[in-house]
């Protein structure tokens, strides 16, 4: 690639000039679209078209899609300061991004908006083919640089704290925002990684206590406390050793990994089928299919970054032991003891959980009561012998346009108006809401779902609309009636 990269006309020409290129672009395409969703209000209360949750990656490209499809009452909330949003400057901790620096990303279809043309304006086409992997907070700064461009209207310290039915339309209660409760149309759940879940906890660390002698890949952490200690992390996938190479690199006496598999994953299993057919096709396959792609995934597990591993493993006090798994840890003094299979036992000072996130819209407080009511895979499908997965199991199952579904039909049917749009919908809708390579098809598909509800849910409105445009395009001047030869017409009958 870095032989045959064309030219760019804005390379080196710095920000302001793409900005400018963008805006042009978007100009020439109409955007924003046409507003034509009518207004509503409640007494004297306005009620918003739709609220997104979560101002990082997903939260913007959803914005993106809403505005291009001419919908305009639109909030975007988020309950991190401004430029923190997502987890690029917090629990993310890999040196650069996994996904190849060409992809499109969160661009929605414009060139000028990718993180390609947003490096290449600024340090021209040299650096660009000399780029190896995109560094994680430089990431971070493209999409601050998005959100400035696209003047993304992202209201930070915001936090949504339930959600509640009221008749049609959801009421909003939150908190760090002017008012105390908003009323909404259509919800976006625009959270990211842990959007419908939790940090995965085992329950062999909990008799410990947290901070002091365990955390979590996704809390924060101390690596300076680290120095000269010895740190287990229980784990191989990406943020365990991303994680671990955090210690070593603050001076960690040792760092070891206690893996449950037997050998390393080396294949990523879904990178292999990626192709268009498989984003648009994935969410239309019947249940048995998308399950079995999904769970095979899982059971392969995606490997971690070369370059992450290597990141490791160039130290000499890093190690990995394979095919130990954990049943419980203890204390003995200020030293944790970790007990593995067959009797096996390690000493540390620390351990570090790279156990993920465990996807659980039962542990969201925003649902209160209600989230007893959501669907999930266990509810709607029943796997065949050798297939089962607990972790798959307890995703949400959702409708086809990203909506929750109920448990019980007629039980809480505002469900229908909150669309998951993270990384709980990829059982039922693959990889387009959450990872950069498809989620700019995946906020398509969403603006295109919410533009057709809402439509359908105005369609009086938009029939008497029909009845009563009355603009004419003729004022009477452009022709002459004339009779046919032979006959005469009335001024009558020509009126």
């Amino acid at each position: 690639m870095s032989d045959v990269t064309p030219s760019f006309p804005l390379d080196g020409a710095g920000l302001a000039t793409l900005e400018t290129r963008v805006h042009e672009d978007l100009n020439h395409l109409c955007w924003p679209g046409k507003p034509w969703v009518p207004g509503k209000t409640v007494g004297d209360e306005p009620v918003t078209d739709v609220v997104i949750v979560g101002g990082g990656m997903c939260g913007m490209v959803a914005w993106m899609g809403l505005r291009t499809a001419g919908i305009e009452r639109i909030r975007v909330l988020d309950r991190s300061p401004k430029g923190r949003e997502g987890p690029w400057l917090t629990y993310a901790r890999m040196e650069t991004l996994r996904s190849p620096k060409q992809l499109v990303g969160p661009a929605f279809g414009h060139g000028a908006l990718t993180f390609q043309a947003w490096y290449r304006a600024q340090h021209g086409t040299e650096a660009w083919n000399t780029l190896d992997k995109i560094p994680r907070p430089m990431w971070m700064e493209y999409l601050k640089w998005y959100r400035q461009a696209l003047d993304i209207p992202v209201e930070n310290g915001v936090s949504v704290d339930l959600i509640e039915p009221v008749g049609d339309l959801l009421r909003l209660h939150l908190s760090g925002a002017d008012e105390d409760s908003i009323l909404v149309r259509k919800l976006i759940m625009a959270t990211g990684r842990d959007g419908t879940g939790v940090p995965n906890i085992p329950d062999f660390v909990r008799p410990l206590t947290r901070g002091t002698h365990w955390a979590h890949s996704a809390d924060e952490i101390d690596f300076n406390a680290l120095k000269g200690k010895r740190v287990v992390v229980i784990g191989v996938g990406a943020s365990a050793i991303d994680n671990a190479a955090e210690a070593l690199e603050h001076g960690a006496a040792e760092v070891r990994h206690v893996i449950r598999r037997a050998e390393m994953p080396t294949i990523n299993k879904m990178m292999g089928i990626g192709s268009p057919g498989f984003t648009h096709g994935y969410g239309t396959l019947p249940d048995e299919w998308r399950w079995r792609f999904m769970n095979y995934s899982f059971v392969t597990q995606t490997p971690p970054p070369h370059g992450s591993t290597m990141r490791v493993s160039r130290h000499d006090n890093a190690y990995f032991h394979f095919g130990h798994p954990v049943e419980r840890l203890s204390l003995n003094g200020d030293a944790v003891t970790i007990h593995m299979d067959k009797g096996a036992t390690l000493e540390t000072d620390f351990v570090i959980l790279g156990t993920g996130f465990a996807t659980d819209p039962m542990a969201r407080a925003e649902f209160g009561p209600a989230r007893d009511d959501i669907a999930l895979w266990a509810d709607m499908y029943t796997p065949p012998a050798g297939e089962a997965n607990r972790d798959l199991s307890q995703f949400p199952y959702l409708n086809p346009d990203f909506t929750f579904r109920e448990k019980t039909p007629g039980a809480a049917p505002w469900l229908n108006n909150v669309y998951c749009f993270n990384y709980g919908a990829t059982a039922s809708m693959g990889k387009v809401s959450g990872d950069i390579p498809g989620v700019s098809e995946g906020a398509h598909t969403l603006a295109r779902e919410i533009s057709a509800k809402f439509y359908i849910e105005d369609v009086t409105q938009h029939w008497d609309d029909i009845q009563t445009y009355d603009t004419p395009e003729l004022d009477g001047s452009e022709w002459v009636a004339t009779p046919l030869p032979g006959t005469t017409v009335s001024t009558e009958e020509v009126a």
